[in-house]
């Protein structure tokens, strides 16, 4: 059983410095009423805490860990360019090549901008969706997370929409009256929030798989229903695939689907871990930013070399290797044993999974939007996801996060997690 002692000691001290003693609230532990691990290093399908306690990692540093931490081909390209120096606030010919590496891998994107993050990255997209329709309006869907951008931080109430309900504090009223949100995968509430503001509507913005609420898959006729409207509309259809970019599927979730978007928000492995994101579309619509058109974007570390580097190499990586089928091949096969294992014990658990990104709910029917997620059983994941931790399986501290798998998980890592629920289970949730 571990003990996070230094964990605990390094939250106090952190507490003195950071708000909550973090910098990004998830870390906190507050969904499961814990202490947060403190990391120190990571190596394959591992991470090992302050402590010294090892763990099977199923977080992954929320995706971009896709061929194991500390892979040795993204290492050498880090060190390379680390020798040759690590910014230059300038252009470089390896902004090219991975330019180039996504492009091929998604023929949606036709010019694409490197920004330094997925919140970058959408709010940038959004700003150049409204001036390239000079339209106001945006849709979202309750559950999907797009970053913390004012826009875009919005939350819906009861009926069919909400105006001007901002999520933070922080965030004008005049501002947020410009984003509607409607729940997922609801094709009326969608066409009522659309039908009422058309004429004013630059675009609609949606995680095609939601990873902030879980893991939950949009209806592919609810995709189209959205792509069809918007083209009808001249309005913009942008796909934010921060996290499932390169993690479903090598062309992202618009490959599943078979839906083109007219932008594309991208993040987490296009950096090889290193801090990075990107936004990229339709070449008319691309050309509307800075320097070449009106919309102004900008960034001093935007393409730094070494995410570029580290991100390059491990698209070359997965185009080489192609590992999703696998990947979701193993993803499964833990969720179908969790689910076993669980209806033995008279609880409900319901999963989903693609190409090794995953979700479980506590929970007899699979959720399909947020309100679903919301109501599934706090009690019983709180208390299996630290009874997880107390036994060396790292999952998202959250029920409204997606979990991920790598190559390096193999039988081994699997079989250990399936018996420590099993041990979990027999002492009782």
């Amino acid at each position: 059983m571990n003990k996070i002692s230094k964990s605990i000691e390094l939250f106090k001290e952190a507490k003195l410095h950071m708000p909550g003693g973090v910098n990004s609230p998830v870390r906190a532990f507050k969904n499961i009423d814990g202490n947060p691990i403190f990391f120190k290093k990571a190596k394959g399908a591992y991470v090992f805490d302050a402590d010294n306690n090892k763990y099977i990692d199923y977080i992954g540093s929320w995706g971009p860990m896709i061929m194991g931490h500390s892979n040795p081909e993204i290492k050498k390209a880090i060190s390379k360019q680390l020798d040759l120096g690590t910014s230059y606030g300038a252009p470089t010919q390896i902004e090219s090549t991975t330019a180039k590496l996504i492009k091929e891998c998604m023929p949606s994107i036709e010019k694409i901008r490197m920004v330094n993050s997925g919140t970058e990255a959408t709010m940038s997209a959004v700003r150049l969706a409204r001036g390239f329709t000079k339209r106001n309006k945006l849709i979202k869907f309750d559950g999907c997370y797009h970053g913390h951008v004012d826009s875009l931080l919005i939350k819906a109430g009861s009926g069919v929409t909400t105006f001007g309900l901002p999520d933070s504090p922080g965030i004008p009223k005049e501002l947020a009256k410009q984003t509607l949100s409607c729940e997922f995968n609801n094709k009326e509430e969608f066409l009522k929030v659309f039908n009422k503001v058309k004429q004013d509507l630059a675009a609609v913005i949606i995680e095609p798989i939601a990873g902030n609420m879980g893991f939950v898959k949009a209806d592919k006729s609810f995709l189209k229903l959205i792509r069809k409207k918007t083209s009808e509309n001249k309005s913009l259809l942008i796909f934010d695939e921060v996290m499932t970019g390169f993690r479903v599927s090598l062309g992202g979730a618009q490959e599943i689907y078979k839906i083109k978007p007219d932008l594309t928000a991208l993040g987490k492995v296009i950096g090889g871990g290193l801090p990075v994101g990107a936004f990229g579309g339709r070449r008319k619509i691309m050309d509307f930013l800075a320097p070449s058109g009106p919309v102004y974007q900008a960034g001093t570390l935007s393409g730094n070399p070494l995410a570029m580097a580290a991100g390059s190499r491990l698209i070359q990586l997965l185009i080489k290797n192609n590992p999703y089928k696998n990947l979701e091949m193993k993803a499964q096969n833990l969720l179908n044993e969790m689910q076993k294992l669980f209806s033995e014990f008279g609880i409900p658990l319901s999963a989903d999974q693609k190409g090794g990104m995953f979700g479980f709910f506590f929970s007899d029917d699979l959720p399909k939007n947020l309100n679903d997620v919301v109501k599934t059983n706090d009690k019983y994941f709180k208390n299996f996801l630290n009874e997880c931790i107390k036994r060396g399986v790292y999952f998202a501290p959250s029920k409204f996060e997606a979990g991920f798998i790598s190559t390096k998980h193999t039988k081994t890592e699997i079989n250990t997690t399936i018996n420590i629920v099993k041990e979990i289970l027999k002492k009782g949730i």
